[in-house]
C-alpha cells in the first residue's frame, strides 16, 4: 500500500463517484470504498494515492453526524493522508436540520484537531461558480446561469430548499459562523501563502475560497499544498470535487503528486486491482463498448432527471412506473415485496427481449411525505432484483439521495471508476462477494446531471475526455 495523500468522504454517492473520477483522471490511483476501509480493504486494492468513502450523511440530522461522523473521520485520518476532504453536493444544498455542512465542519475541525477548515466555493467543469463567497449554478448541463436562490429547482428542492446564495450565511445558519471569503480580488491580486497567512490571522472557523475558473483552482490548490508543506497535514477541506481539480491543478508547482503514470514507471507494475487487473486502480484499461441494452432506476423529482426520461422512451426505452405509495408501502418488506418482485418481472421480460428499461418516480404523482428513504430502498431492490434474475454488464441510478441510500443498501466492497460520461457521471465497477454485482458497471447520476440523452449515452458506452 502507497502513501495516500487524500482521503475523503462523500455525503452522498453520487458525488462521492465524482470525486473519484477527477481524482482518476487527474492521474490519481483511486478507490471509493462504502465503508471506511480497513488496512485488508487498502490492501487488497495495492498502491492508493486518493481514499474515498461514499456516504449519506447528505440526509442525516445533526445527532446523526454526532453519533457516526467521528469515527469516519478518524478512519479517514489514519490513512495517513495529507487532505481530508468532506465532500458536499455542488450546490451546497443542505440545512440545520438535515446534511448541515456546518455541523460536519465542526466535528472534522474536532476530530482533527483543526482550528480552521478551508472550503472550495465551486466547480466550473460543473457550471458551479463562487463570486464574493454567493454561489451560482447552471441549470441543467447547458442552461443559464441563476444565483442559487434564484435557482429553478435548487430554490425549491423538496428537502433543502436553497433560498440563500452567501455561504457564509447560509453556514453560520448551521453553526459555522465567522467564514471568511478568499475572494476573487484576492485570488487576482494576493494569491500567496503571506496572502492566506494574514486571512487566517483574524482566526476565522473557515476560508471559503472563490472559484470562477482554471487559474483561481491552480492558484487555490497551490496555496494549500504551501500551508501542508510549511505546517504539515491533514487539513480540513470542504466542497465539491472543485476540491480534487485545485489540488490537481496546484500540483505542478508544488510537486506534491505524481502523476499515476509516472508512478507505476518509477516504482514498477502499476497497482492491481482486487479482480487481478494491472491497470492503476479505477483507471479504465480500455475505452467502454455499447451494450444490448441497460436498465435505470430514475428516483429524481428534478426536471433535468423528467427530460432525460422522456427522451430515453424516445430513443426506444421502455418506461416502467413506479407507483410512489406502493413502493414506500412494500420497502421494509423482504426484496421489497410482492410489488417489487411484480416490477422485477416485468423489468426482466423487456431486458430479455433486447429491449433497455428505465423504472421510475419521476413522473409519477406526489411521492408520501417523509417517504424518500424508503423509496430509495425500494429502488435498490428493484435494481439488485433484476440483476439476480438477468444479468446485465451497464446499469444506472438517477437521484443522488437514490443511489446513496440504494447501494448503500448492497454488501458492495468498493466502486473504481470504469469511464466517465459526462461530467458530474461517473460510471463505476462494483467490487462485491455477490456474483450478480461483482463486475457490473454502475452510473450514478445526480437529479441535475447529465445530457439529455443521458440514458442512451449510458447503453452506447459514450464518454468524455473533457472536465
Amino acid at each position: 500500500m502507497g502513501a495516500v495523500r487524500i482521503a475523503y468522504y462523500g455525503d452522498d454517492f453520487t458525488g462521492s463517484t465524482d470525486t473519484l473520477s477527477v481524482a482518476v483522471r487527474g492521474g490519481l490511483r483511486a478507490a471509493l470504498f462504502l465503508r471506511p476501509p480497513s488496512l485488508e480493504d487498502l490492501r487488497a486494492f495495492g498502491a492508493l494515492d486518493c481514499v474515498g468513502v461514499a456516504g449519506t450523511a447528505r440526509s442525516w440530522s445533526p445527532e446523526d453526524m454526532d453519533r457516526e461522523l467521528p469515527g469516519i473521520y478518524a478512519a479517514l485520518a489514519a490513512t495517513g493522508a495529507d487532505v481530508i476532504h468532506y465532500k458536499t453536493c455542488s450546490t451546497f444544498d443542505s440545512a440545520p436540520h438535515v446534511g448541515s455542512i456546518g455541523r460536519a465542519l465542526q466535528l472534522g475541525m474536532k476530530a482533527l484537531g483543526r482550528s480552521t477548515a478551508f472550503i472550495v466555493g465551486g466547480q466550473p467543469g460543473l457550471g458551479r461558480y463562487c463570486v464574493h463567497a454567493n454561489l451560482y449554478a447552471r441549470a441543467g448541463q447547458d442552461g443559464p446561469v441563476y444565483r442559487l436562490d434564484r435557482h429553478p429547482t435548487m430554490r425549491c428542492h423538496p428537502v433543502t430548499p436553497m433560498d440563500e446564495a452567501d455561504l457564509r450565511v447560509h453556514l453560520a445558519r448551521q453553526g459555522l459562523e465567522r467564514v471568511r471569503s478568499f475572494g476573487v480580488d484576492r485570488l487576482a491580486a494576493d494569491a500567496t501563502p503571506q496572502g492566506l497567512d494574514a486571512l487566517l490571522a483574524e482566526a476565522p472557523a473557515a476560508v471559503l475560497f472563490d472559484v470562477l475558473n482554471q487559474a483561481h483552482l491552480r492558484a487555490i490548490g497551490r496555496l494549500l499544498w504551501d500551508r501542508i508543506s510549511r505546517y504539515g497535514g491533514p487539513l480540513l477541506l470542504a466542497g465539491p470535487s472543485g476540491v480534487e481539480q485545485a489540488l490537481l491543478a496546484g500540483r505542478t508547482a508544488s510537486g506534491a503528486l505524481k502523476d499515476t503514470k509516472q508512478a507505476s514507471s518509477e516504482g514498477g507494475r502499476a497497482a492491481s486491482h482486487a479482480d487481478g487487473r494491472d491497470e492503476p486502480p479505477g483507471v479504465a484499461g480500455r475505452l467502454p463498448s455499447p451494450v444490448d441494452c441497460t436498465f435505470v432506476v430514475a428516483g429524481s423529482r428534478s426536471p433535468v432527471t423528467a427530460q432525460q426520461v422522456q427522451r430515453a422512451r424516445e430513443a426506444g426505452f421502455t418506461l416502467l412506473d413506479i407507483d410512489p405509495v406502493c413502493a414506500a408501502a412494500h420497502a421494509a418488506c423482504t426484496d421489497g415485496g410482492a410489488y417489487c418482485q411484480d416490477l422485477a418481472t416485468r423489468a426482466v421480460h423487456v431486458l430479455q427481449e433486447g429491449r433497455s428499461v428505465v423504472a421510475n418516480t419521476t413522473l409519477a404523482g406526489e411521492a408520501p411525505s417523509g417517504s424518500g428513504r424508503d423509496l430509495a430502498l425500494f429502488a435498490g431492490q428493484l435494481m439488485r432484483q433484476v440483476l439476480r434474475r438477468h444479468r446485465l454488464a451497464r446499469v444506472g441510478f438517477a437521484g443522488g439521495d437514490t443511489s446513496s441510500l440504494a447501494v448503500q443498501a448492497w454488501d458492495v466492497r468498493a466502486l473504481t471508476l470504469a469511464y466517465t460520461l459526462s461530467p458530474g457521471v461517473a460510471v463505476c465497477t462494483m467490487h462485491a462477494d455477490d456474483p450478480a454485482l461483482d463486475g457490473v458497471e454502475l452510473m450514478l447520476k445526480g437529479g441535475q446531471m447529465g445530457p439529455p440523452d443521458v440514458f442512451e449515452a449510458l447503453r452506447q458506452g459514450r464518454c468524455t475526455q473533457a472536465d
